[in-house]
């Protein structure tokens, strides 16, 4: 007898947790609409333009083992050009340049 009022007991939660319908109201209607909307007007992230040659002071540059001068800046290389001075985006045409070599000192 125990066992079957426990059953019973058992069944009517859960018959009575299942039967709940829940009815969102209208703000809650409204919140919804307006977060799906929102998403689908979100700005749009553009690309920044990478620029090609900066002017950058010789004392925050950095200085390679070899000697040659460069900077970093958003994640990219800039190697400086010792004849006008300007450092310049890598690139691999770079290597053989005589101009982005290191300047011996004596």
């Amino acid at each position: 007898m125990p066992l079957l009022f426990a059953a019973c007991v058992i069944g009517s939660c859960v018959f009575t947790a299942c039967n709940k319908k829940t009815h969102p109201t209208a703000a809650t209607e409204n919140k919804v609409a307006t977060e799906t909307t929102s998403k689908a007007r979100a700005p749009k992230k553009t690309k920044v333009p990478v620029p090609k040659v900066i002017v950058v002071n010789d004392n925050v540059a950095q200085k390679t083992v070899d000697g040659r001068m460069y900077y970093d800046l958003n994640g990219k290389r800039y190697w400086k050009n010792n004849r006008d001075g300007k450092y310049y985006l890598f690139n691999k045409a770079m290597y053989n340049n005589p101009d982005f070599r290191a300047i011996k000192n004596g």
